[in-house]
């Protein structure tokens, strides 16, 4: 198993992978159809998807960690 402090790296990895999988996807379908090949368009598409999405993620975490504090309430 990994080591929780590597929390941040594998969350975003599995965040871009699960993210970058489902998003390619419903791109590829929308702009191909359901055609024959569509799997390998897919998984294509899903390749450079992924290669974008995860260090964008790791890129922008903490600003979405600064954004979400901004808007949400305090506890009281």
């Amino acid at each position: 198993m990994i080591d929780r402090k590597h929390h941040r790296i594998v969350f975003s990895f599995f965040m871009s992978l699960l993210m970058s999988g489902i998003m390619s996807l419903v791109i590829s379908l929308f702009n191909v159809g359901l055609v024959d090949n569509i799997v390998s368009i897919w998984l294509n598409a899903w390749a450079f998807a992924f290669a974008v999405a995860f260090p964008t993620i790791l890129a922008v975490t903490p600003l979405v960690h600064k954004l979400v504090s901004l808007v949400l309430k305090e506890d009281t």
